[in-house]
């Protein structure tokens, strides 16, 4: 069997940790802050899921996804957002963009989903339009 070292799907960057993370923070009983990071793409897609799954599960419906620092923007990112999308929509839950940064920005008028997910200009004018 051939193992296969993540430094070969990373050959740019000796710290891949980095993109596997995100951080979270509470604002409120329902309302979760994610900052994605520098990217959200098909290398961390099933870690963003299961960032928010245990969230989810425990009432929180009403996401502000901050892509302030975020470089890459894929297909697997937007399928992962797609599907916490469906999943707070079960609940009257939201999931709404803050700080787009140029790059995201592109792919969300690409894609036209902009039409799903809000825009806004920071978390904390996403905050008081979700409160």
């Amino acid at each position: 069997m051939l193992a296969l070292s993540p430094a070969l799907f990373f050959p740019l960057c000796t710290n891949y940790s980095r993109f596997m993370s995100f951080s979270t923070q509470s604002v409120s009983d329902n309302t979760l802050v994610i900052h994605i990071g520098e990217t959200l793409d098909f290398r961390n897609a099933d870690a963003f899921k299961e960032t928010v799954h245990a969230p989810v599960d425990a009432g929180k419906h009403q996401f502000i996804l901050d892509f302030s620092d975020t470089d890459v923007l894929d297909s697997s990112g937007l399928g992962a957002i797609f599907s916490l999308y469906r999943r707070v929509a079960a609940h009257d839950g939201t999931v709404v963009f803050a700080n787009t940064s140029e790059p995201v920005r592109v792919v969300v008028e690409l894609t036209r989903t902009y039409k799903v997910f809000p825009q806004y200009d920071s978390v904390e004018s996403a905050q008081a339009e979700l409160t």
